[in-house]
């Protein structure tokens, strides 16, 4: 199989936002100069010294941890894939607002960092407090409403206190960069990545539900169907592409491996299955990676292609309670959780 390595594919410059190009698909690891980027604002100003991070709010005892406290608690590994709640955006119909994300807006990296229940059983969380609100360090403006805003997010106490849910201060080993949060930043698992809020300056522990613009307006399914009720975006759904061949690629007749990912939120992907030309089987391809909660796995297919044709190939993830990707994702007004069948079409000559 033939490697590439391709640069970041961009999006938007200010912010700046970039996919990680399918074609470098050469390691489970994405290393950091691939990695996805998605910011709302420009990058923050961030202080050379005097960083501290704050946790107040419903707690008896509120905190101001230094970057040097924060190194000297006990540190947790954890492989983790990011997706952008917009991923594969770019495929709706009709077109949505926003970033036009195609395959890349999804990346998996190695965070290294401090439980966030160590954290915060160690304020001792008062019996009233429903949330934890995350506050970052960029901030701007939006073109729906006045004023200035800092990118802040909720998650719920459950979620907050999870083992897994992280304070990352390290990327692939090495000190978090400072366009992925340096000097700290969080790491909700299994959540779209909305949620793993970069550059962390305060936590919040909150006695009601947050009414921030990233919480209640955006990061919110509107469905078509107008007797469902609008929902939160949180749980990652199955998903999977094909890096290779890319979509239109013109192959010569004999054996090719196609070759690609898949990934699931909270529980491990499982399946992988690939369609030829929309006969009724669907072929299993094999792993590359193993099973591994909140990872994304490699696979690869092979195919025999005898004839000259246009062939239409699509894969299709299932992860291990059994939820698969409907042939196409479920259409609302911004654009969330496309998980669609990937389609592609490939020439034979």
């Amino acid at each position: 199989m033939r490697l590439y390595h391709p640069q970041r594919i961009p999006r938007s410059v200010i912010p700046e936002n970039q996919e990680f190009p399918m074609l470098s698909l050469s390691s489970q690891i994405t290393p950091e100069a691939l990695h996805y980027v998605r910011n709302h604002f420009p990058y923050p100003y961030l202080p050379a010294h005097d960083w501290h991070l704050n946790v107040e709010g419903c707690v008896r005892n509120p905190l101001q941890l230094s970057y040097n406290d924060l190194i000297n608690m006990p540190q947790v590994t954890l492989p983790v894939t990011l997706e952008c709640s917009g991923n594969k955006r770019a495929f709706y119909e009709p077109k949505v607002r926003g970033e036009q994300w195609e395959l890349g807006a999804v990346s998996h990296a190695l965070w290294t960092g401090v439980r966030l229940r160590e954290i915060l059983q160690s304020t001792g969380i008062l019996s009233e407090a429903q949330e934890i609100i995350f506050e970052g360090m960029d901030s701007g403006q939006r073109t729906d409403m006045p004023g200035t805003f800092i990118y802040s997010r909720s998650l719920p106490i459950y979620k907050a206190i999870h083992p897994d849910t992280l304070i990352a201060l390290f990327m692939n080993g090495k000190p978090l960069p400072y366009k992925h949060g340096y000097p700290a930043r969080l790491i909700v698992p299994g959540w779209y990545g909305m949620a793993s809020v970069k550059w962390l300056q305060r936590i919040i522990v909150s006695d009601r539900p947050f009414q921030g613009p990233y919480q209640k307006i955006d990061y919110i399914v509107y469905p078509s169907d107008p007797n469902q009720s609008p929902r939160p975006v949180t749980v990652m759904k199955v998903n999977s592409v094909i890096a290779q061949p890319t979509d239109r690629a013109v192959l010569k007749k004999g054996t090719h491996h196609v070759f690609g990912a898949a990934w699931s939120g909270e529980v491990p992907v499982s399946k992988i299955q690939i369609n030829l030309d929309d006969e009724e089987t669907w072929y299993p391809a094999t792993w590359i990676d193993p099973e591994e909660r909140y990872s994304w796995r490699r696979w690869i297919w092979e195919w025999h292609a005898s004839k000259a044709g246009t062939y239409l190939l699509k894969s299709k993830a299932t992860d291990s309670n059994g939820n698969t990707q409907p042939l196409h994702g479920e259409w609302n007004a911004k654009g969330y959780e496309n998980n669609s069948i990937h389609q592609i079409v490939v020439y034979v000559e």
